[in-house]
């Protein structure tokens, strides 16, 4: 007779597989009220699809999503790493000033390695916004690029509409010079585009087998390629 005690079987599939967080910080001030927040809400859950179907094709990696929000103070929108397959999205509403310098902060808390567990690919930050920040976005961003984390991710800026502080989105993504730059999007059709793009074509990239440990210059290429202007309306 065996007397040794039954423990619970491992998942050793599960715990083998790489974690990919996909952090989305999305500028909800009140600039962003009316056409910008609702084109915002149908790109995010158009892109739903898109990402599971990415994430489907790339068994082996596990892709984790969290979405935080910032107008007058940011928190989060999803706080708790989400499977991308039971990702559900509800509406973000728009008001107040841009905290984007607060929103750096807790994403770059969120993706510190001690909070992190398993085997960690370089996490996708997307940041959106529509304007400038209205707090100490220079003391945040020295903070947001001390986590060893967000200095590996790769980083997406989209910029909602005719005046927005490129030059912050620019810092955020700090990129050689000829990289990646920050996406414009001038209108609805151009957001639904980005966000689609922003959301999908990192995860395929960074989760693929033949992935390279620099594709931002790929990144950069397809971006050019693929987010041509829909239209002469401008935001």
């Amino acid at each position: 007779m065996n007397d040794r005690p039954v423990t619970p079987a491992l998942d050793a599939a599960l715990l083998s597989r790489r974690q990919l967080h996909v952090v989305l910080a999305l500028d909800c001030s009140g600039s962003m009220r009316g056409e910008r927040i609702a084109s915002l809400n149908y790109a995010i859950r158009s892109a739903i699809p898109e990402l599971q179907a990415v994430a489907a094709d790339n068994p082996e990696v596990r892709v984790l999503v969290r979405v935080l929000r910032f107008g007058t103070v940011a928190r989060w929108h999803i706080e708790e790493p989400c499977p991308v397959e039971e990702l559900e999205w509800e509406d973000l509403q728009a008001g107040g000033e841009t905290a984007m310098g607060s929103a750096l902060r807790l994403v770059g808390e969120a993706l510190d390695p001690a909070r992190l567990e398993g085997r960690q690919l370089p996490p996708v930050i997307v940041l959106a916004s529509d304007g400038y920040p209205t707090d100490d976005i220079d003391r945040a961003m020295a903070d947001f690029f001390s986590h060893e984390t967000v200095a590996k991710a790769t980083r997406i800026a989209i910029a909602i509409g005719s005046n927005t502080d490129l030059e912050t989105l620019e810092r955020f993504i700090d990129a050689p010079e000829g990289r990646l730059k920050p996406l414009r999007a001038n209108n609805a059709p151009d957001l639904v585009k980005s966000i689609k793009w922003a959301t999908t074509a990192p995860v395929k990239a960074t989760s693929s087998p033949t992935n390279a440990p620099d594709n931002a210059s790929a990144l950069a290429a397809e971006s050019t390629r693929v987010l041509e202007p829909d239209s002469s309306v401008v935001w």
